[in-house]
């Protein structure tokens, strides 16, 4: 029986546990948190497909790759897209009850669609309520998972990988864990954990993003990026970390909490410190533009105002109207108080999510053999430069699905789970482009601690924050870089050191890549280089 450990209890991780389980493999799932916990659970707006009379796939697909900024796969696209609706019933199937009217289910319309095609449920709680239908599935099916377990480093032999090293919290349920029985297995305790190689014959991360890179983020606390950093540690390809998405529509209260962008689909507009509605003069789809317009322009009226954060104005659309459609958003903005069907309410972008990360095929294959990657974690090329709303639901799920397929069909097959289709790294920590460029290396030489310090997170996160960010230029980046390269990560003993360590491996990641890429495009915007969407062919995929 072949054993897949995935890493990660978002909508990839459970689904493909789900599916690798049905078709026979012994499956354990490992989760930072609780179960159930992560940022899908925070995913307020919905999940796009082309399931609705009027749409098709091939709208939807137009549609992504014109969000993406010319460097979005095609085929990666036509994947999402055409095997999405099918996910949706899946999704229903598992419990899910999306929100309906007289028409049937209910539809949404977010920025940069061109149909209103959003599916909810619980009016803004829809990543709740699939995550929850996932859960409730896998604790039906006696799916092994083990929580608060920190993914601290891949096991790599002969090239391939054969497992994962994990820290246990003290107290954390790991009954039931296989022992891999081979010599050197750690089992060291650290104080607050135990350290545990989990031997498995595929490996699957789905471990999100890393919005805590940046010092405001809609993201929770466990988006540390831990596979990604992880991956690239072991050698796999990374590419396209450049690409970070901001989302435009932030409370401006601490923490940032997330206004979803189905509130501007629903009529919202947004405001300068005059009460101009100002985005109509940047682009003629004014709030409904793509994230990384609004994002841009939010930002820099912000800085024409001194700093003060510019107005969603939302009083339009009526209290009744705003706490049926948005329960959560309501609760929020009244938590924090603000009566938003009154009047407006101050927003702020902040960090969102990764379009670039761990690179796979189409079936979520890495560049390491025995290695896959899904959801957030992974670089399929779906989302080019810019991410469309809503799509990254549908991605969890339609690539989660094909990665347990390949999975599973190499294991009845009696073989072992096929290496790579796409064009592996040479063993360094490579970051390739969309386009095929090769970056300079991302993770910087293990720096002697002796000249060097530890790194303060607060501290890289606001270097993120200042020289990273929304827009970026050449002695920025290198600012950045030079303060990163003067931190050392901590030896991994628990799991604030663990993500420490992984989130400073993310930022030099980051920075090389901001260095390399010399034109503005998508979500990544340089201000000492022109706009240059590439619309080139991605040679990696070509040679799939």
């Amino acid at each position: 029986m072949t054993a897949v450990l995935v890493v990660g209890s978002g909508i990839a991780g459970l689904w493909t546990a789900i599916r690798a389980a049905e078709a026979g493999c012994d499956v354990t799932v490992v989760t930072k948190a609780a179960v159930g916990e992560g940022s899908t659970p925070w995913a307020q707006g919905g999940i796009a497909a082309a399931v609705f009379a009027g749409d098709a796939a091939a709208r939807h697909a137009a549609d992504t790759l014109a969000a993406g900024a010319g460097l979005g796969d095609p085929d990666a696209v036509d994947v999402l897209t055409t095997q999405g609706p099918a996910r949706i019933r899946d999704l229903i199937r598992f419990g899910v009850a999306f929100d309906r009217d007289e028409s049937g289910i209910a539809r949404g319309l977010e920025a940069a669609h061109s149909r209103a095609r959003i599916l909810h449920a619980g009016g803004d709680a829809t990543g709740a309520a699939i995550e929850a239908a996932l859960v409730g599935t896998v604790r039906r099916r006696g799916i092994r998972v083990i929580e608060h377990a920190t993914l601290v480093d891949l096991a790599v032999e002969g090239g391939r990988v054969v497992g994962a090293t994990v820290l246990v919290e003290d107290g954390a349920d790991a009954a039931g864990v296989p022992d891999s029985g081979t010599p050197g297995r750690t089992d060291a305790a650290t104080g607050v954990g135990t350290m545990r190689e989990l031997r498995a014959d595929a490996v699957v991360l789905a471990t999100g993003g890393a919005g805590v890179l940046y010092a405001h983020t809609t993201n929770p606390d466990v988006a540390t990026g831990d596979g990604v950093a992880a991956a690239a540690r072991a050698g796999a390809e990374v590419a396209d970390l450049e690409f970070v998405q901001f989302h435009p529509t932030a409370l401006a209260v601490p923490g940032t909490p997330l206004i979803s962008e189905a509130v501007r689909g629903e009529g919202a507009v947004i405001r300068d410190a005059t009460g101009r509605r100002f985005l109509l003069d940047v682009d003629p789809r004014g709030e409904l533009a793509p994230r990384d317009v609004v994002a841009r322009a939010v930002w820099r009226r912000m800085a024409e105002q001194g700093g003060e954060p510019v107005r969603l104005d939302a009083t339009a659309l009526g209290a009744e109207f705003l706490a049926r459609r948005f329960p959560s958003l309501d609760r929020a903005c009244r938590a924090a108080g603000f009566d938003w069907s009154r009047d407006p309410v101050p927003i702020v972008p902040a960090a969102h999510y990764a379009m670039g990360g761990i690179v796979t095929d189409l079936d979520g294959r890495s560049s390491l053999p025995g290695l896959w990657a899904v959801g957030e974690a992974a670089r399929t090329g779906v989302h080019g430069a810019n991410r469309l709303a809503s799509n990254s639901l549908l991605e969890g799920a339609v690539f989660a699905e094909r990665a347990a397929a390949s999975i599973a069909g190499a294991a009845a097959s009696a073989a072992p789970p096929a290496g790579p289709r796409i064009a592996a790294s040479t063993g360094g920590r490579i970051l390739r482009h969309a386009d095929g460029r090769r970056a300079a290396p991302g993770v910087s030489p293990e720096n002697s601690s002796a000249t060097t310090r530890p790194v303060d997170r607060d501290d890289l996160r606001r270097v993120m924050w200042d020289h990273v960010g929304l827009e970026r230029d050449a002695s920025g980046l290198a600012e950045a870089s030079a303060r990163l390269d003067g931190w050392h990560a901590p030896d991994p003993v628990d799991r604030r050191s663990v993500e420490d360590r992984n989130l400073l491996d993310l930022a030099r990641l980051t920075v090389a890549a901001a260095l390399a890429r010399a034109e503005s495009v998508g979500a990544h915007t340089r201000t000492d280089a022109p706009a240059g969407a590439a619309h080139r062919p991605n040679p990696e995929r070509q040679a799939a």
